[in-house]
């Protein structure tokens, strides 16, 4: 697989951590930030046990990575769990690629971006940390849709969105 990136982020190898015969890449900024990872070679199947409030904050397909008549798609979504007094633990925010089937109704399961990827399935994503205040990071963006207007989210988006195997 392969994508494109600003030049001046890096791209981080972490493959002694992967999964037997899959992939580990972290994505980071000039300054270090972790926006991304990128796993190939694991295991997709996951339990519902807890729906709760949810919102879908932007959605692409992303067609290179059609599988068995599957579109995958590129989401930003936030789940709300009301009961939780830490607003980072009860406000999650998070961006991805997943072939599961976008949410609909009051509530939703929770986050999951994992898309079918032979042999398994894969995960390419990151959270979006409204309160995180490392170095590099635009001032006052404490909002998703705010965020969705910066550079560092547009160009996240297309990082994502341009994932495709190799070669095409």
């Amino acid at each position: 697989m392969e994508f494109d990136y600003p030049a001046e982020w890096t791209v981080k190898d972490r493959g002694a951590e992967a999964t037997p015969g899959g992939v580990f890449l972290e994505v980071l900024t000039a300054a270090g930030k972790l926006l991304a990872t990128l796993r190939t070679n694991v295991a997709t199947g996951s339990e519902c046990t807890q729906r709760i409030p949810y919102s879908v904050l932007d959605l692409v397909p992303v067609p290179a990575l059609a599988q068995q008549g599957v579109t995958p798609h590129f989401i930003f979504e936030l789940r709300l769990y009301p009961a939780e007094k830490d607003p980072l633990k009860a406000n999650v925010m998070a961006y991805g690629i997943s072939s599961a089937p976008k949410p609909s109704g009051p509530d939703a399961c929770p986050i999951f971006h994992y898309f079918t990827w032979p042999p398994s399935g894969a995960s390419f994503g990151g959270v979006y940390n409204p309160f995180d205040t490392s170095p590099g990071n635009e001032p006052n963006v404490d909002t998703p849709e705010a965020y969705m207007e910066t550079s560092e989210y547009k160009d996240i988006r297309k990082m994502i969105t341009s994932l495709r195997p190799a070669g095409q």
